[in-house]
């Protein structure tokens, strides 16, 4: 009886070797690559950090960006030019967050845009000038829109469609 315990004992303790040896080749050969990248990252602290700018505290969709919600970080050389982030505070102070802003991490520019100057289906006045001649009618904001935008406006007393510029004073520029 005792024979038999013995052989199944040693079985069991082949198998957890044979589970062991595979592992110890895993992590030799964790330390041949680590061993590998230690002349590049050594090389990497020789060049400067990028400072960019990072959110201090949450900031949520549809928040103006004021700048006490804003730091710098450093992060590996070329970041800036590796990913499509923000590299500027002051290019990010009076923006507006289309998506939640984490903490200490980058901000990508597609995830800040400028404030709306017109808001969809509020009343306006779009400017049409021409040498001399400068005429304004009331519309009727089809679509929201920041400086520069080309937005659809409808004529309030005749109804038609048009487009035009916005402006910075909240009007639409239309014509030219």
């Amino acid at each position: 009886m005792m024979g038999r315990n013995f052989i199944g004992l040693r079985r069991k303790a082949t198998n957890a070797l044979a589970r062991v040896v595979p592992a110890r080749r895993i992590l030799v050969a964790c330390a041949l690559v680590f061993a590998a990248s230690v002349p590049a990252a050594a090389q990497q602290q020789d060049q400067p950090y990028d400072l960019l700018p990072v959110p201090s505290v949450t900031v949520y969709p549809g928040d103006v960006i004021d700048r006490d919600m804003l730091k710098e970080m450093n992060f590996l050389p070329n970041t800036r030019s590796r990913y499509p982030v923000v590299d500027d505070i002051d290019a990010l102070v009076g923006k507006v967050a289309r998506r939640t802003l984490v903490p200490e991490r980058l901000i990508p520019s597609n995830a800040v845009e400028e404030p709306e100057i017109i808001a969809r289906g509020s009343l306006t006045r779009a400017v049409y000038q021409s040498g001399g001649l400068s005429m304004t009618a009331g519309v009727l904001a089809l679509e929201a829109g920041s400086l520069g935008d080309v937005i659809r406006v409808r004529n309030v007393d005749s109804g038609q469609v048009i487009a035009g510029v916005v402006q910075g004073d909240g009007s639409v520029k239309v014509g030219q």
